[in-house]
């Protein structure tokens, strides 16, 4: 069994532009079907803002897959990348929870 948590950033700044590397070598090889989805999940609500948020696709390189450029969060808010991908037949939908700073 894997931990869907993947990552937790506490400290995300304003002006940060950052494409994030995932590896599936807990979930299995050569990922395919990638869906990147972000969302403010700020006071308890889950909005989507992956137009505002991400920028380009995901690429897969063999067991890494190197997401969107994550940008433009607003601070004092908290967010939850979702990476959706298939792995040897199955499908996983690991995730980032991030918090944004001034």
């Amino acid at each position: 069994m894997t931990n869907r948590l993947i990552a937790k950033i506490d400290d995300f700044g304003a002006d940060e532009r950052v494409a994030y590397n995932i590896t599936t070598t807990p979930y299995g090889s050569d990922p395919t079907s990638i869906v990147v989805t972000a969302f403010d999940v700020s006071g308890g609500s889950r909005t989507d803002v992956s137009t505002t948020v991400l920028t380009g696709t995901a690429d897969a390189v063999g067991d890494v897959i190197t997401l969107p450029f994550l940008h433009s969060l607003t601070p004092g808010k908290s967010y939850r990348v979702e990476i959706l991908f298939t792995a040897g037949g199955n499908v996983f939908d690991p995730y980032i929870e991030i918090e944004a700073k001034y």
